[in-house]
């Protein structure tokens, strides 16, 4: 072999910065003209892809099969058992699994009769499994306690919806048939004397206890409840099987509030509610006697309602006196406190440190700085306090490896206004019924208004006149010719595909694209790990509808449309919706009951009733949010 040639494999084997492509130039080898800092990073980057991608190809066995015919086991260890009595709940060293997942492990729980409970935490961590192991009787709860679960409709059948709430008192019911038999058995001819006395004492017994019940005042206190919760009074003689499903939820919640029980579980109860009917639900709340136990994603009402917070977190049940406000306020605090300690303790082991490095080869201070060594090798290790998943109330969701995650909607190209136009606009179902009428309104890309008012009054109606699946009656609604609409409702929800993932789901939708760019976007919406590949069927009510976000996120809208956007959503989501919608370039509408997140999106509120539309203005300078002033308008009766 040449000199030449043997000095240009020695460079080689040498591991010399030489290009390859030049070893075999009459001019020898060149200096490499490859980033080396470049190189390593592209390498070190394709690692971590490849480790990604073999851990989310491992994950996938540990996803969980969805079936729509069997119903996922409850199970629940309670260790410690007591005998116990009166109304308040003790609970302890208690386990629940659902589906073969510990929601909670080794919790105790105390619920003081008459306090009024928030359970709160993230999608999908088990709020709802709580509430129907303790309705369900999985858990030993004290002797005689009435409890309640308010979870499922109303029974749709002939029965006028006043006499369904009488009806759901079945302690009045037996004691006024009870009543009635007593009061025909005596009627009857040649009744002895003695009969009639142990009758007539029976008699006396019972109306003594219906007089304890309220009993002459049932009718009046149903019909209340059902005007309070926005039943006209036609509606109150109505069959049930005339409502919608929302309306039965509204009916299962007054035969629940008729009922007075020692503890009632409400789970969402607000979401079939308008925001005049949550307000007197808050002030119906404030002065329930008995305990309430309420998962809300609604913040507003969770502190004008709950006097303490259960956080499930972790598989554990903590506890908190005060509202969602003072809950959060709490947390944010001692988070900063867990800080001001993590850096006091890095510091001090920097210091340490600095002293050993400088002094350990010193003859005269090697024996101090060993004395350090050995102090900094005791120290426990030191952890960075992580992101919990209620700090901020909002400000972002949080993964559970404490990361923030931001929804983000894609940003909206430009187009003239307005983007939809309404002249002298009418609309009603036949020419005796108008819902709306002459109303006119314009809608820009700068839109972010809240569209409120009592049901019925004509919200979905505005929404369908918005979007084209309704013409008017009389006047006309023009829209852009290039105008993307974007509509999230709770009947695309209930139309997704439950047996498919939301990766196969969205790849049905919108065809044509690899897996990862479905994955990232499902990701801005929350959506990460397993939870992409897993059937729709096994999710949250909250992460179906983040599927839905993700999907209008594909349509890259120039308008969002939402219909109660913020139902089954945490609080922390529903922030993270709120943050994305008002940085989103593009105009948005809103119907919720949920005054905080409306006041934190929306800059108008849009108000229907009595077959109009009308902008509520509110009171200049007032540090009050808009929706909040409109709320506050309302003329409530209780």
């Amino acid at each position: 072999m040449s000199q030449t040639l043997t000095s240009k494999t020695l460079e080689l084997v040498l591991g010399k910065k030489i290009d390859i492509r030049h070893t075999n130039s009459t001019n020898g080898p060149k200096e490499s003209t490859v980033n080396q800092a470049k190189l390593k990073a592209a390498e070190a980057k394709l690692a971590k892809k490849n480790a990604t991608r073999e851990l989310y190809e491992a994950g996938n066995e540990h996803i969980p099969v969805w079936n729509p015919d069997e119903k996922p086991a409850l199970i629940v260890n309670q260790s410690k058992l007591r005998n116990a009595t009166g109304k308040d709940v003790h609970i302890e060293n208690f386990d629940v699994h659902y589906a073969g997942k510990p929601i909670l492990v080794n919790a105790d729980m105390d619920l003081a009769y008459g306090r009024h409970y928030g359970l709160v935490g993230q999608n999908g961590i088990g709020k709802t499994t709580l509430l129907r192991a303790i309705a369900e009787g999985e858990l030993r709860l004290p002797r005689g306690l009435k409890i309640l679960h308010v979870e499922q409709e109303a029974r749709s059948d002939d029965t006028p919806a006043l006499q369904s709430v009488l009806q759901a008192d079945e302690e009045r019911e037996a004691a006024l048939t009870r009543e009635a038999q007593i009061h025909a058995q005596m009627q009857k001819p040649g009744i002895s004397a003695d009969q009639l006395g142990l009758l007539s004492q029976e008699l006396e017994q019972i109306g003594q206890r219906l007089q304890n019940m309220d009993a002459d005042t049932a009718e009046s206190r149903a019909a209340t409840i059902l005007s309070g919760l926005g039943f006209t009074t036609e509606q109150q003689h109505a069959a049930t099987k005339t409502f919608s499903g929302g309306w039965r939820m509204r009916l299962a919640l007054a035969r629940a509030l008729f009922c007075r029980p020692d503890l009632l579980l409400a789970d969402e109860i607000s979401n079939h509610l308008d925001i005049r009917s949550v307000a007197w639900l808050e002030k119906c709340f404030t002065e329930w006697p008995g305990t309430l136990l309420i998962v809300s994603h609604d913040r507003s009402f969770l502190d004008n309602v709950t006097t303490d917070i259960l956080h499930l977190h972790d598989k554990k049940l903590n506890a908190y006196r005060g509202n969602f406000s003072q809950f959060l306020q709490t947390r944010i605090e001692r988070r900063k406190n867990q800080l001001r300690e993590y850096e006091s303790q890095l510091q001090y082991r920097q210091h340490l440190q600095a002293f050993i490095d400088r002094w350990r080869y010193n003859a005269n201070r090697a024996a101090q700085a060993q004395s350090k060594i050995k102090i900094l090798e005791k120290l426990p290790p030191l952890v960075p306090p992580v992101d919990d998943d209620m700090d901020g109330g909002g400000l972002g969701e949080v993964d559970d490896n404490g990361k923030r995650i931001y929804f983000r909607f894609p940003d909206a190209e430009g187009l003239p206004p307005p983007i939809i136009q309404a002249q002298n606009v009418s609309f009603g179902y036949t020419p005796e019924r108008t819902i709306l009428e002459n109303i006119t309104f314009d809608v820009h890309l700068q839109s972010k208004a809240a569209v409120v008012g009592p049901n019925g009054a004509g919200k979905t109606t505005l929404i369908h006149l918005l979007i084209g699946r309704s013409e008017p009656t009389k006047g006309q609604v023009i829209r852009h010719g290039r105008l993307r609409i974007g509509l999230f409702s709770q009947h695309h929800v209930d139309q997704l595909d439950l047996s498919l993932s939301s990766v196969r789901w969205l790849s049905s939708q919108y065809p044509g694209h690899p897996e990862m760019h479905y994955r990232r976007i499902l990701a801005r919406f929350g959506l990460q790990g397993n939870s992409p590949l897993q059937p729709i069927g096994t999710l949250s009510g909250g992460q179906k509808s983040r599927v839905v976000f993700a999907q209008l996120a594909m349509q890259q809208p120039h308008l969002l449309v939402l219909d109660e956007p913020t139902n089954h959503l945490d609080h922390d989501s529903v922030g993270a919706l709120a943050d994305a919608l008002r940085a989103f370039g593009g105009g948005v509408m809103i119907v919720s009951h949920d005054v905080k997140f409306l006041d934190a999106v929306c800059n108008e509120v849009w108000v229907c009733e009595d077959k109009s539309l009308t902008r509520f203005r509110g009171s200049p300078g007032c540090t009050d949010g808009i929706v909040q002033q409109y709320k506050a308008s309302l003329d409530l009766e209780f």
